[in-house]
Protein backbone atom coordinates (compact mmCIF):
# COMPACT_ATOMS: atom_id res chain seq x y z
CA UNK A 1 0.00 0.00 0.00
CA UNK A 2 2.94 2.43 0.85
CA UNK A 3 5.07 1.56 -2.37
CA UNK A 4 1.75 2.31 -4.27
CA UNK A 5 1.34 5.65 -2.34
CA UNK A 6 4.88 6.10 -2.97
CA UNK A 7 4.74 6.15 -6.92
CA UNK A 8 1.41 7.80 -6.70
CA UNK A 9 3.25 10.48 -5.39
CA UNK A 10 6.10 10.60 -7.11
CA UNK A 11 3.80 10.53 -10.25
CA UNK A 12 2.51 13.60 -9.28
CA UNK A 13 4.99 15.63 -8.32
CA UNK A 14 7.08 14.44 -11.34
CA UNK A 15 3.94 16.14 -13.14
CA UNK A 16 3.91 19.19 -10.98
CA UNK A 17 7.53 19.68 -12.05
CA UNK A 18 6.92 19.23 -15.47
CA UNK A 19 3.65 21.94 -15.23
CA UNK A 20 6.02 24.12 -13.73
CA UNK A 21 8.89 23.49 -16.69
CA UNK A 22 5.97 24.32 -19.44
CA UNK A 23 4.84 27.55 -17.83
CA UNK A 24 8.36 28.88 -17.16
CA UNK A 25 9.53 27.78 -20.76
CA UNK A 26 6.18 29.01 -22.82
CA UNK A 27 5.78 32.92 -22.29
CA UNK A 28 9.73 34.11 -23.95
CA UNK A 29 9.25 32.03 -26.88
CA UNK A 30 5.83 33.43 -27.73
CA UNK A 31 7.58 36.96 -26.68
CA UNK A 32 10.25 36.67 -28.53
CA UNK A 33 7.90 35.32 -31.80
CA UNK A 34 5.90 38.61 -31.33
CA UNK A 35 9.37 40.27 -31.69
CA UNK A 36 10.73 38.84 -34.67
CA UNK A 37 7.20 38.60 -36.88
CA UNK A 38 7.01 35.04 -36.93
CA UNK A 39 4.49 33.37 -38.45
CA UNK A 40 2.35 30.78 -35.55
CA UNK A 41 3.85 27.39 -36.95
CA UNK A 42 7.70 29.36 -36.10
CA UNK A 43 6.00 30.33 -32.72
CA UNK A 44 4.81 26.54 -32.49
CA UNK A 45 8.23 25.13 -33.70
CA UNK A 46 10.63 27.56 -31.45
CA UNK A 47 8.06 26.59 -28.56
CA UNK A 48 8.69 22.65 -29.50
CA UNK A 49 13.02 23.50 -29.55
CA UNK A 50 12.86 25.57 -26.45
CA UNK A 51 10.68 22.87 -24.80
CA UNK A 52 13.23 20.15 -25.97
CA UNK A 53 16.64 22.58 -24.55
CA UNK A 54 14.73 23.31 -21.56
CA UNK A 55 14.46 19.68 -20.77
CA UNK A 56 17.51 18.10 -21.44
CA UNK A 57 19.08 21.02 -19.91
CA UNK A 58 17.31 20.58 -16.80
CA UNK A 59 18.19 17.03 -16.71
CA UNK A 60 21.78 17.38 -16.80
CA UNK A 61 22.05 19.90 -14.16
CA UNK A 62 20.00 17.93 -12.20
CA UNK A 63 21.82 14.60 -13.35
CA UNK A 64 25.73 15.84 -13.66
CA UNK A 65 25.36 19.28 -13.29
CA UNK A 66 24.49 21.03 -9.80
CA UNK A 67 22.03 17.53 -8.73
CA UNK A 68 19.54 20.38 -7.17
CA UNK A 69 15.87 20.28 -8.35
CA UNK A 70 16.10 23.78 -9.73
CA UNK A 71 14.68 24.54 -13.59
CA UNK A 72 16.46 25.58 -16.53
CA UNK A 73 14.41 27.87 -18.65
CA UNK A 74 14.48 30.81 -20.94
CA UNK A 75 16.48 33.82 -19.94
CA UNK A 76 14.93 37.25 -19.44
CA UNK A 77 18.14 38.75 -20.09
CA UNK A 78 19.17 37.04 -23.28
CA UNK A 79 15.69 37.72 -24.34
CA UNK A 80 16.42 41.92 -23.72
CA UNK A 81 19.91 41.22 -25.64
CA UNK A 82 17.64 39.60 -28.71
CA UNK A 83 15.25 42.79 -28.51
CA UNK A 84 18.21 45.13 -28.52
CA UNK A 85 19.59 43.16 -31.43
CA UNK A 86 16.97 43.05 -33.30
CA UNK A 87 15.82 47.04 -32.52
CA UNK A 88 19.11 48.22 -34.20
CA UNK A 89 18.81 46.26 -37.08
CA UNK A 90 15.45 47.76 -37.52
CA UNK A 91 16.62 51.54 -37.06
CA UNK A 92 19.36 50.69 -39.30
CA UNK A 93 16.60 49.40 -42.27
CA UNK A 94 18.09 45.49 -41.95
CA UNK A 95 16.20 42.58 -41.79
CA UNK A 96 15.63 41.76 -38.02
CA UNK A 97 16.15 38.42 -38.60
CA UNK A 98 20.10 38.39 -39.50
CA UNK A 99 20.66 39.27 -36.30
CA UNK A 100 19.44 35.58 -35.16
CA UNK A 101 22.72 33.65 -36.32
CA UNK A 102 24.97 36.80 -34.46
CA UNK A 103 22.63 35.32 -31.02
CA UNK A 104 23.40 31.94 -31.83
CA UNK A 105 27.33 32.71 -31.78
CA UNK A 106 26.89 34.49 -28.60
CA UNK A 107 25.43 31.70 -26.60
CA UNK A 108 28.44 29.69 -27.99
CA UNK A 109 30.45 32.14 -26.67
CA UNK A 110 29.06 32.58 -23.22
CA UNK A 111 29.14 28.89 -22.97
CA UNK A 112 32.64 28.36 -23.48
CA UNK A 113 33.40 30.98 -20.97
CA UNK A 114 31.45 28.96 -18.53
CA UNK A 115 32.82 25.61 -19.44
CA UNK A 116 36.61 27.38 -18.73
CA UNK A 117 35.53 28.20 -15.08
CA UNK A 118 35.42 24.28 -14.13
CA UNK A 119 38.45 24.71 -13.68
CA UNK A 120 38.39 25.58 -10.00
CA UNK A 121 40.81 28.25 -9.50
CA UNK A 122 39.24 30.41 -12.20
CA UNK A 123 35.88 29.61 -10.63
CA UNK A 124 37.01 30.23 -6.73
CA UNK A 125 38.54 33.78 -7.61
CA UNK A 126 35.21 34.54 -9.38
CA UNK A 127 33.18 33.21 -6.27
CA UNK A 128 35.08 36.02 -4.53
CA UNK A 129 33.06 38.70 -6.04
CA UNK A 130 30.07 36.96 -5.43
CA UNK A 131 29.46 37.56 -1.47
CA UNK A 132 25.96 37.70 0.48
CA UNK A 133 25.47 41.17 -0.09
CA UNK A 134 25.65 40.79 -3.85
CA UNK A 135 23.66 37.39 -4.12
CA UNK A 136 21.15 39.26 -1.90
CA UNK A 137 20.92 42.19 -4.19
CA UNK A 138 20.75 40.29 -7.35
CA UNK A 139 17.79 38.34 -5.84
CA UNK A 140 16.10 41.58 -5.20
CA UNK A 141 16.49 42.90 -8.34
CA UNK A 142 16.02 39.41 -9.94
CA UNK A 143 12.26 38.71 -8.05
CA UNK A 144 11.35 43.17 -8.59
CA UNK A 145 12.59 42.40 -12.39
CA UNK A 146 10.29 39.21 -12.53
CA UNK A 147 7.85 40.89 -10.73
CA UNK A 148 7.21 43.18 -13.22
CA UNK A 149 7.40 41.16 -16.29
CA UNK A 150 4.58 38.34 -14.62
CA UNK A 151 2.32 41.08 -13.29
CA UNK A 152 2.00 42.52 -16.83
CA UNK A 153 1.29 39.06 -18.56
CA UNK A 154 -1.13 39.06 -16.05
CA UNK A 155 -2.60 42.18 -17.89
CA UNK A 156 -4.68 40.97 -21.08
CA UNK A 157 -5.38 43.31 -24.09
CA UNK A 158 -8.57 42.39 -25.76
CA UNK A 159 -7.85 40.70 -29.56
CA UNK A 160 -7.84 44.05 -32.06
CA UNK A 161 -7.79 46.82 -29.11
CA UNK A 162 -5.70 48.01 -26.46
CA UNK A 163 -8.91 47.61 -24.01
CA UNK A 164 -8.29 46.03 -21.12
CA UNK A 165 -9.92 42.28 -20.78
CA UNK A 166 -11.59 42.53 -17.19
CA UNK A 167 -12.69 38.84 -17.26
CA UNK A 168 -9.11 37.54 -18.28
CA UNK A 169 -7.09 39.19 -16.43
CA UNK A 170 -9.05 38.98 -13.44
CA UNK A 171 -8.98 35.41 -13.94
CA UNK A 172 -4.67 35.95 -13.85
CA UNK A 173 -5.21 37.29 -10.45
CA UNK A 174 -7.55 34.68 -9.07
CA UNK A 175 -4.91 32.24 -9.61
CA UNK A 176 -2.13 34.29 -8.19
CA UNK A 177 -4.57 34.20 -5.49
CA UNK A 178 -5.37 31.06 -5.33
CA UNK A 179 -1.74 29.70 -5.32
CA UNK A 180 -0.58 32.24 -2.64
CA UNK A 181 -3.67 30.82 -0.50
CA UNK A 182 -3.58 27.20 -0.56
CA UNK A 183 0.76 27.84 -0.16
CA UNK A 184 0.11 29.25 3.07
CA UNK A 185 -2.85 28.24 4.31
CA UNK A 186 -3.47 24.67 2.30
CA UNK A 187 -3.31 21.58 3.90
CA UNK A 188 -1.62 18.07 2.65
CA UNK A 189 -2.11 17.75 -0.58
CA UNK A 190 -3.40 20.83 -1.65
CA UNK A 191 -0.50 22.90 -0.35
CA UNK A 192 2.24 20.44 -1.98
CA UNK A 193 0.51 20.69 -5.85
CA UNK A 194 -0.80 24.46 -4.99
CA UNK A 195 0.66 25.54 -8.63
CA UNK A 196 -0.50 22.94 -10.62
CA UNK A 197 -3.93 23.36 -8.68
CA UNK A 198 -3.38 27.03 -9.85
CA UNK A 199 -2.72 26.86 -13.42
CA UNK A 200 -4.79 23.52 -14.62
CA UNK A 201 -7.93 25.29 -12.30
CA UNK A 202 -7.03 28.30 -14.49
CA UNK A 203 -6.72 27.11 -17.86
CA UNK A 204 -10.12 25.07 -18.15
CA UNK A 205 -11.84 27.76 -16.15
CA UNK A 206 -10.58 30.33 -19.39
CA UNK A 207 -10.97 27.59 -21.64
CA UNK A 208 -14.80 27.71 -20.38
CA UNK A 209 -15.04 31.63 -20.11
CA UNK A 210 -14.12 31.48 -23.96
CA UNK A 211 -16.40 28.66 -24.84
CA UNK A 212 -13.78 26.81 -27.02
CA UNK A 213 -12.55 30.00 -28.67
CA UNK A 214 -8.27 29.61 -27.37
CA UNK A 215 -6.16 29.69 -29.77
CA UNK A 216 -5.30 26.14 -32.00
CA UNK A 217 -2.51 24.32 -34.07
CA UNK A 218 -1.99 21.79 -35.98
CA UNK A 219 0.79 20.33 -36.65
CA UNK A 220 2.32 18.50 -39.81
CA UNK A 221 3.55 15.88 -38.52
CA UNK A 222 3.07 13.48 -35.50
CA UNK A 223 6.52 12.89 -34.15
CA UNK A 224 9.30 15.03 -35.66
CA UNK A 225 12.84 15.70 -34.35
CA UNK A 226 13.53 19.35 -33.25
CA UNK A 227 15.18 21.22 -36.01
CA UNK A 228 19.58 21.69 -35.92
CA UNK A 229 20.76 25.72 -36.61
CA UNK A 230 17.10 26.96 -37.56
CA UNK A 231 18.24 29.82 -38.09
CA UNK A 232 21.31 29.34 -39.60
CA UNK A 233 24.96 28.86 -38.76
CA UNK A 234 26.30 30.65 -35.90
CA UNK A 235 28.31 34.01 -36.51
CA UNK A 236 30.08 36.23 -34.20
CA UNK A 237 31.36 39.79 -34.35
CA UNK A 238 32.64 42.50 -32.06
CA UNK A 239 29.56 44.03 -30.46
CA UNK A 240 28.41 40.37 -29.96
CA UNK A 241 31.67 39.44 -28.39
CA UNK A 242 31.81 42.06 -25.75
CA UNK A 243 27.84 41.37 -25.37
CA UNK A 244 28.20 37.64 -24.74
CA UNK A 245 31.17 38.80 -22.15
CA UNK A 246 29.73 41.13 -20.11
CA UNK A 247 26.96 38.59 -20.26
CA UNK A 248 28.11 35.85 -19.22
CA UNK A 249 28.95 37.43 -15.61
CA UNK A 250 25.05 37.57 -15.13
CA UNK A 251 24.39 34.32 -15.64
CA UNK A 252 27.24 33.31 -13.06
CA UNK A 253 25.37 35.56 -10.55
CA UNK A 254 22.08 34.10 -11.55
CA UNK A 255 23.52 30.15 -10.89
CA UNK A 256 25.47 31.33 -7.47
CA UNK A 257 21.72 32.97 -6.58
CA UNK A 258 19.67 29.83 -7.54
CA UNK A 259 22.50 27.38 -5.79
CA UNK A 260 22.78 28.86 -2.91
CA UNK A 261 19.19 29.87 -2.20
CA UNK A 262 18.53 26.10 -2.80
CA UNK A 263 20.89 24.92 -0.40
CA UNK A 264 19.56 26.85 2.82
CA UNK A 265 16.30 24.78 2.46
CA UNK A 266 19.11 21.22 2.85
CA UNK A 267 20.92 20.55 6.40
CA UNK A 268 23.76 19.68 4.80
CA UNK A 269 25.66 23.44 3.30
CA UNK A 270 28.51 21.61 2.33
CA UNK A 271 27.25 20.41 -1.05
CA UNK A 272 27.32 24.54 -2.10
CA UNK A 273 30.92 24.89 -3.24
CA UNK A 274 31.08 21.24 -5.36
CA UNK A 275 26.91 22.20 -6.27
CA UNK A 276 28.22 25.54 -8.04
CA UNK A 277 31.55 23.99 -9.66
CA UNK A 278 29.36 21.75 -11.47
CA UNK A 279 26.49 23.93 -11.99
CA UNK A 280 28.51 27.08 -13.50
CA UNK A 281 30.32 24.17 -16.14
CA UNK A 282 26.90 22.33 -17.13
CA UNK A 283 25.46 25.60 -18.05
CA UNK A 284 28.21 26.11 -20.29
CA UNK A 285 26.86 22.99 -22.24
CA UNK A 286 23.61 24.34 -22.05
CA UNK A 287 23.95 27.52 -23.70
CA UNK A 288 25.85 25.52 -26.66
CA UNK A 289 22.75 23.41 -26.84
CA UNK A 290 20.51 26.53 -26.64
CA UNK A 291 22.67 27.71 -29.49
CA UNK A 292 22.65 24.22 -31.38
CA UNK A 293 18.89 24.43 -31.50
CA UNK A 294 18.06 28.38 -31.70
CA UNK A 295 16.36 28.56 -28.85
CA UNK A 296 16.50 31.39 -25.88
CA UNK A 297 18.88 31.01 -23.73
CA UNK A 298 18.33 29.01 -20.80
CA UNK A 299 19.40 29.43 -17.01
CA UNK A 300 18.94 28.13 -13.69
CA UNK A 301 15.92 29.89 -12.24
CA UNK A 302 16.29 30.95 -8.92
CA UNK A 303 12.72 31.24 -8.78
CA UNK A 304 12.69 27.23 -8.25
CA UNK A 305 13.32 27.85 -4.51
CA UNK A 306 9.93 29.34 -4.04
CA UNK A 307 8.32 26.77 -5.99
CA UNK A 308 10.36 24.14 -3.28
CA UNK A 309 9.58 26.23 -0.77
CA UNK A 310 5.56 25.85 -1.47
CA UNK A 311 5.17 22.37 -2.52
CA UNK A 312 7.76 20.97 -0.08
CA UNK A 313 9.47 18.50 -2.81
CA UNK A 314 13.34 18.59 -2.53
CA UNK A 315 13.68 15.33 -3.66
CA UNK A 316 15.58 15.15 -7.31
CA UNK A 317 14.00 12.14 -8.37
CA UNK A 318 10.58 13.87 -9.81
CA UNK A 319 12.82 16.88 -11.12
CA UNK A 320 14.69 14.06 -13.16
CA UNK A 321 11.16 12.62 -14.87
CA UNK A 322 9.44 15.87 -14.89
CA UNK A 323 12.17 17.16 -17.00
CA UNK A 324 12.67 13.37 -18.94
CA UNK A 325 8.94 14.20 -19.78
CA UNK A 326 9.29 17.96 -20.87
CA UNK A 327 11.92 16.62 -23.59
CA UNK A 328 9.24 13.49 -24.33
CA UNK A 329 6.82 15.95 -24.93
CA UNK A 330 8.72 18.56 -27.01
CA UNK A 331 8.97 14.97 -29.81
CA UNK A 332 5.53 15.29 -30.70
CA UNK A 333 4.36 18.84 -31.94
CA UNK A 334 1.01 17.51 -31.24
CA UNK A 335 0.84 17.80 -27.74
CA UNK A 336 3.26 21.12 -27.93
CA UNK A 337 0.61 22.60 -29.89
CA UNK A 338 -1.93 21.68 -27.44
CA UNK A 339 0.55 23.21 -24.56
CA UNK A 340 1.06 26.34 -26.01
CA UNK A 341 -2.90 27.04 -25.93
CA UNK A 342 -1.45 27.89 -22.51
CA UNK A 343 -2.58 31.06 -21.81
CA UNK A 344 0.31 33.47 -20.95
CA UNK A 345 -1.92 35.25 -17.88
CA UNK A 346 -2.58 31.62 -16.69
CA UNK A 347 0.93 30.73 -16.37
CA UNK A 348 2.25 34.17 -14.77
CA UNK A 349 -0.33 34.57 -12.11
CA UNK A 350 0.85 30.99 -11.01
CA UNK A 351 4.62 31.98 -11.29
CA UNK A 352 3.84 35.64 -9.55
CA UNK A 353 3.47 33.92 -6.46
CA UNK A 354 6.94 32.22 -6.13
CA UNK A 355 8.69 35.51 -6.46
CA UNK A 356 7.47 36.04 -3.20
CA UNK A 357 9.61 33.21 -1.80
CA UNK A 358 12.53 34.53 -4.07
CA UNK A 359 12.53 37.65 -2.43
CA UNK A 360 12.26 36.59 1.34
CA UNK A 361 15.53 34.65 0.74
CA UNK A 362 17.14 37.79 -1.17
CA UNK A 363 16.56 39.48 1.97
CA UNK A 364 18.07 36.90 4.03
CA UNK A 365 20.79 36.60 2.08
CA UNK A 366 21.41 40.46 3.01
CA UNK A 367 20.96 40.31 6.64
CA UNK A 368 23.17 37.24 7.37
CA UNK A 369 25.47 39.59 8.38
CA UNK A 370 25.37 42.67 10.03
CA UNK A 371 23.21 45.69 8.87
CA UNK A 372 26.44 48.54 8.98
CA UNK A 373 26.77 51.62 6.93
CA UNK A 374 28.69 50.42 4.52
CA UNK A 375 26.56 47.11 3.51
CA UNK A 376 23.26 49.13 4.15
CA UNK A 377 24.68 52.13 1.27
CA UNK A 378 25.77 49.43 -1.03
CA UNK A 379 22.61 47.47 -1.25
CA UNK A 380 20.99 50.88 -1.66
CA UNK A 381 22.67 51.84 -4.31
CA UNK A 382 22.51 48.88 -6.53
CA UNK A 383 18.79 48.66 -6.14
CA UNK A 384 18.53 52.33 -6.85
CA UNK A 385 20.26 52.01 -9.83
CA UNK A 386 18.96 48.54 -10.60
CA UNK A 387 15.51 49.21 -10.69
CA UNK A 388 15.98 52.75 -11.89
CA UNK A 389 17.24 51.84 -14.97
CA UNK A 390 14.39 49.29 -15.21
CA UNK A 391 11.96 52.52 -16.11
CA UNK A 392 14.23 54.47 -18.28
CA UNK A 393 12.66 54.56 -22.07
CA UNK A 394 14.53 53.30 -25.00
CA UNK A 395 15.17 56.33 -26.40
CA UNK A 396 17.33 57.20 -23.82
CA UNK A 397 19.91 54.58 -24.90
CA UNK A 398 20.09 54.86 -28.82
CA UNK A 399 23.13 57.20 -29.13
CA UNK A 400 25.39 54.53 -27.59
CA UNK A 401 26.93 51.54 -28.85
CA UNK A 402 25.56 48.15 -28.74
CA UNK A 403 27.77 46.86 -26.50
CA UNK A 404 26.44 49.60 -23.75
CA UNK A 405 23.30 49.73 -24.84
CA UNK A 406 22.93 46.04 -23.81
CA UNK A 407 25.09 47.09 -20.41
CA UNK A 408 22.85 50.00 -19.24
CA UNK A 409 19.27 48.81 -20.31
CA UNK A 410 19.58 45.82 -18.24
CA UNK A 411 19.13 46.79 -14.48
CA UNK A 412 19.74 43.39 -13.43
CA UNK A 413 23.22 43.71 -14.70
CA UNK A 414 24.05 47.43 -14.19
CA UNK A 415 22.50 46.73 -10.48
CA UNK A 416 24.80 43.30 -9.74
CA UNK A 417 27.89 45.43 -11.30
CA UNK A 418 27.14 48.24 -8.78
CA UNK A 419 27.51 45.40 -6.25
CA UNK A 420 30.49 44.20 -6.94
CA UNK A 421 32.33 47.27 -7.80
CA UNK A 422 31.43 49.00 -4.39
CA UNK A 423 31.54 45.60 -2.44
CA UNK A 424 35.39 45.00 -3.51
CA UNK A 425 36.25 49.10 -3.64
CA UNK A 426 35.01 50.00 -0.27
CA UNK A 427 36.42 47.92 1.76
CA UNK A 428 35.45 46.83 5.45
CA UNK A 429 37.58 48.46 8.46
CA UNK A 430 39.72 45.76 10.12
CA UNK A 431 38.12 45.81 13.83
CA UNK A 432 34.87 45.16 11.61
CA UNK A 433 36.06 42.22 9.66
CA UNK A 434 37.55 40.47 13.71
CA UNK A 435 34.44 41.07 14.75
CA UNK A 436 32.73 39.41 12.30
CA UNK A 437 35.19 36.70 12.50
CA UNK A 438 34.58 36.44 16.23
CA UNK A 439 30.98 35.42 15.80
CA UNK A 440 31.21 33.62 12.95
CA UNK A 441 33.75 31.56 15.21
CA UNK A 442 31.78 31.91 18.16
CA UNK A 443 28.95 30.51 16.29
CA UNK A 444 30.76 27.05 14.77
CA UNK A 445 31.86 26.41 18.34
CA UNK A 446 28.26 26.83 19.89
Amino acid sequence: MSNTFNRKEIVLSSFQWFIFLVANAIAMPIVLGSIFSFPQHEIATLLQRTFFVVGVSSFIQGKWGHRLPIADGPAGSWVTVFVIFASISFQEGSDMRSTLPLLEGGMIISGIILLFLRIPVLLKKLLKLFTSLVTGSFLIILAVQLSGIFIKGMIVRSEGSDDLNVMSTCLAFFVFFLVFFLSIKGRGWMRTYAVIIGILGGWILDILLKKGMNPTYEPAAVFSFPELFAWGLPQVNGPIFITSVLFTLLLIANTIAAVSSMVTLYPDRKMEAIALRKGVSAGGVSHVISSMFSSIGVVTLPVSTGFVQITKQTRILPFLLGAAMLVIVSLFPSVVGILSTLPVSIASGALLSTIVGMFGIGLKTISSEEPDQRRVTIIGLSLMFGIGVMHLGEEVFRAFPIGAQYLLKNGLLVGTIVAIVLDQVWKEEVKTQKKKQDVRKRAHTG
